[in-house]
């Protein structure tokens, strides 16, 4: 499960995904995204994109506060079930995002430790995650954006992969998967897919990721 990434070439973020208002104020390198904060993702308005900062992490809307995103695990959403889920069934149909991301934290256990991983694309490039999003109105009537990362099976054979991955759509998939007018499951499992090792740079880094707080660039540093 997709618990942690990182997006910091945020000075390439309007021209890569062609957002014609530019990159909202407020927008800071991240290198340890964590569930419930505050991140950009692209969204379609009008037949235009935009970048929004919404909260990782589909909230219920009866939910009483934001906790229920770690309870529920809404973070991250598998492929083969956000169609059958009610609360995510309109967002995979209408409310698709982009997820902007340079790379994600994966983790393997190892007597009894807990190592971390970075993975990214071998040429380092900023892609896209695929991404829902909804909204949620906490109890003091203050209305919130929420998203969360589809992921899928991997079919990585090596021995630090996770069972899921986040999905990278394919550049050519990104305009397709943002439009609400696309809703039919053939298509949208299409883009569906995993990424092989082949593609990817997975390497060991600092244990600082283990904390949410944490947020620095020695973050992605592969150790020797």
């Amino acid at each position: 499960m997709t618990t942690r990434y990182a997006l910091f070439e945020i000075e390439n973020l309007s021209k890569r995904f062609e957002v014609a208002d530019g990159v909202p104020s407020g927008t800071k390198r991240q290198y340890n995204i964590s569930p419930t904060s505050s991140a950009p993702v692209v969204v379609l308005r009008d037949g235009t994109r935009h970048i929004e900062h919404k909260q990782w992490g589909i909230i219920p809307q009866n939910a009483k506060d934001a906790s229920s995103v770690f309870r529920y695990k809404t973070f991250a959403v598998r492929s083969e079930v956000v169609f059958k889920k009610p609360s995510l069934a309109k967002a995979i149909r209408t409310q698709r995002c982009l997820v902007p991301a340079n790379g994600w934290y994966e983790w393997r256990f190892s007597e009894g430790q807990k190592i971390p991983y970075f993975v990214t694309q071998r040429d380092h490039s900023l892609y896209a995650l695929a991404g829902i999003y909804s909204s949620w109105t906490d109890p003091d009537g203050e209305e919130r954006g929420t998203y969360a990362i589809v992921t899928v099976d991997s079919h990585s054979s090596s021995a630090h992969s996770r069972l899921t991955r986040p999905i990278i759509l394919h550049p050519d998939d990104e305009a397709t998967w943002l439009d609400p007018a696309i809703s039919d499951m053939v298509t949208l499992y299409g883009m569906m897919k995993s990424y092989t090792d082949d593609v990817l740079t997975i390497a060991r880094v600092s244990d600082e990721v283990n904390s949410t707080k944490a947020n620095s660039p020695d973050m992605i540093t592969p150790l020797a």
